[in-house]
């Protein structure tokens, strides 16, 4: 298992938040203290992300959600709600399909079943990103690092729609009004959650860090039961 940082805060039910491609933990500030007062809030950094050490293994988000499964018997937490997004949103869903009897309540923020689900505007850049870094990592060590960040968007995650009718747990997807998921994308995924809400915020992607209020608001919701 590869050894995972994360900032905790608070006591109570726990509440695991898994940030986006390239972020950290710290990027959910605004969630940490504001769920930490009710809930024991662990914020994650993923394998190469923050202080996280990359560990053993080819970046996967797949191997990442055994790490996550690792990080909670770790630290003793049999069942959580977990909150991931964009990357990280993916990366609760693969958790929830391969370990639902740790999943009490999913959240999935921005997630993707398979690149497709993200507008080409923003994925053009990031195949071009993947492309040169891959070049510049034959000599470059911290190239072959964003290659292998971006390289996680531009490869996976790959879950095939009918997937999605085994997650039986309450689940909240939601996505920003301007989002860079495509609508009918998200639209999908709540519709193959059986036992799912769905929620968008105005805003774009980032509705987390940006429309912090708005978010932790349907976020609370959920989770105590009153959306």
């Amino acid at each position: 298992m590869n050894k995972l940082f994360c900032r905790e805060r608070g006591e109570g039910e726990p509440l695991i938040l898994l940030h986006g491609n390239g972020e950290d933990g710290s990027r959910f500030a605004s969630q940490i203290e504001y769920f930490g007062r009710s809930m024991r809030v662990y914020a994650v950094d993923t394998p190469g992300h923050g202080l996280s050490e990359a560990g053993e293994g080819r970046f996967s988000l797949y191997r990442f959600a055994d790490d996550l499964y690792g990080f909670m018997n770790e630290k003793g937490i049999e069942k959580a709600t977990v909150l991931g997004f964009s990357d990280g949103g993916n990366i609760a869903l693969i958790f929830a399909l391969r370990y639902p009897e740790k999943v009490d309540k999913l959240i999935l923020n921005g997630a993707n079943l398979r690149p497709s689900g993200v507008k080409m505007s923003v994925m053009l850049p990031i195949y071009l990103g993947y492309a040169l870094t891959s070049f510049i990592s034959v000599f470059d060590k911290k190239a072959a690092k964003k290659r292998d960040i971006l390289g996680l968007m531009v490869r996976e995650p790959k879950i095939p729609d009918e997937e999605l009718k085994r997650i039986k747990c309450p689940t909240l997807v939601i996505a920003g009004t301007h989002d860079m998921i495509k609508k009918k994308h998200t639209l999908r995924i709540a519709a193959g959650i059986g036992n799912s809400k769905l929620a968008f915020v105005k805003g774009n992607h980032f509705i987390a860090y940006e429309k912090p209020d708005a978010f932790n608001a349907e976020v609370d919701m959920f989770i105590n039961g009153n959306g």
